[in-house]
């Protein structure tokens, strides 16, 4: 009797090769620069100030370079254009070991902000994408759920390194390790292309297809003036900026009432709340899901949590605890959500270019969240923040945010179906 088990998909082979370009990618270009930010300033003494200018140098240039992205897939493939966007990740971590006047820190942050740009959000999306339809959802939040792991990693480890081998040998270390395993991957993995591989897209035969596609995409050319691309590039961009301000911040408020262990552990909670909480919507969210819906009832979720915080202040640890894990389920739809909306809203051919965009609006945005709410949390306070003390601003902000961004992705409403 003939098996009837279908062959192996090779879409599952990329998910996880992408699951580990992205652990590396956020492991270095996105929790990187914070820790980097203070091993510069213990090594060189320059101001606070001088180096936070840096660290948002990074992400802007970041968000100039992915709007790029597309392009250089075409034109040099998503393998070539993966390699060397490591190389130049770990050559710009170099410089920020090395760097010896300011505007070799700034150079070093260009290098940092443009490399890790392949090895981030959009770059993933692109990866991912040609092999799945119907189970895109799925795929990317497993993607995606390495960034959340390279953050779990890679802080703490980028901390233990430069403490006890100093900055240039933890730089040399991990580049090192970032571009040959990323080097090993475009060369083993991302070659291969669903035209060369039996099964088809989601692992089928391609008989199913349609029952599994998700609605009909909309055709046209994609316009910055679309009204489906612009609420979702502000509920992107919208949700990020609190959630970059609240993350950059919220340790430090919790250290002085619960200390730094406690504090790193509830840390790291909100972190696997935000993988629990990707996969969970990952498998909710089905191709004939309102996937805006989905997104606005993350962000409110995460609105919830927000206020739960700002009413627990620093005396009550269980509420406290909870408004955090209401807040972390939402950390990963906050990136995951905006492609798969994007990929039930326009053409295939369109959906890169709205990925790139929005990716490229929200980070240009978010470069600068930590300062603006350093900037609230210090604005009437005679000392260092605490929770409870003067933090009412700071969540009340964050939680306005959070419900608009709530309102953008759902002012978008059903984009009109358009014919493939």
């Amino acid at each position: 009797m003939p098996s009837t088990r279908r062959p192996v998909f090779y879409g599952d082979t990329v998910v996880r090769a992408a699951f580990v370009i992205a652990l590396l990618g956020w492991g270095a270009g996105f929790y990187g620069p914070p820790v980097f930010l203070h091993a510069v300033m213990a090594r060189t003494g320059w101001s606070l100030s001088l180096v936070s200018a840096a660290v948002t140098f990074h992400f802007l240039v970041g968000a100039g370079v992915v709007i790029c992205l597309p392009g250089w897939h075409r034109r040099f493939g998503i393998p070539a254009t993966t390699q060397g966007g490591a190389v130049v990740l770990a050559l710009g971590v170099a410089g920020w070991a090395a760097a010896a006047q300011p505007w070799q820190l700034f150079v070093a942050a260009a290098l940092t902000g443009g490399g890790w740009v392949p090895l981030g959000a959009a770059g993933i999306n692109a990866i991912i994408s040609p092999w799945f339809v119907a189970r895109r959802p799925l795929a990317l939040g497993k993607a995606y759920n390495g960034a959340s792991v390279g953050g779990m990693v890679f802080s703490p480890l980028w901390a233990a390194m430069i403490e006890r081998y100093g900055f240039p040998v933890a730089a040399l270390c991990v580049g090192t390790v970032l571009v040959g395993m990323v080097a090993i991957i475009a060369h083993t993995v991302l070659p291969k292309s669903p035209s060369t591989q039996s099964p088809l897209a989601d692992g089928t035969d391609g008989s199913d297809t349609e029952a599994g596609a998700p609605p009909p995409a909309r055709d046209g050319t994609l316009r910055w003036s679309d009204r489906g691309f612009l609420t979702l590039a502000a509920a992107m961009s919208l949700g990020l900026f609190a959630q970059i301000g609240l993350i950059a911040q919220l340790f430090s408020l919790m250290v002085p009432g619960l200390g730094r262990q406690q504090a790193g552990a509830i840390m790291a909670l909100a972190t696997g709340c935000g993988m629990g909480g990707r996969l969970v919507m990952a498998r909710v969210v089905g191709p004939r899901a309102n996937r805006r819906l989905a997104a606005a009832c993350s962000y409110g979720v995460q609105a919830v949590g927000t206020a739960l915080m700002l009413l627990a202040g620093a005396h009550h640890a269980g509420i406290l605890v909870l408004g955090i894990i209401l807040f972390g389920l939402g950390i990963g739809n906050a990136t995951s959500m905006p492609p798969l909306i994007a990929q039930s809203e326009f053409a295939p051919p369109e959906v890169p270019r709205v990925v790139a965009r929005c990716v490229a609006v929200a980070q240009a945005l978010y470069a600068f969240a930590p300062m603006v709410f350093a900037a609230v949390l210090s604005h009437g306070a005679a000392g260092a923040p605490l929770l409870g003390t003067n933090t009412g601003p700071f969540f009340a902000m964050v939680l306005l945010l959070q419900v608009l961004a709530a309102a953008c992705v759902l002012a978008g409403g059903t984009a009109p179906a358009r014919r493939r």
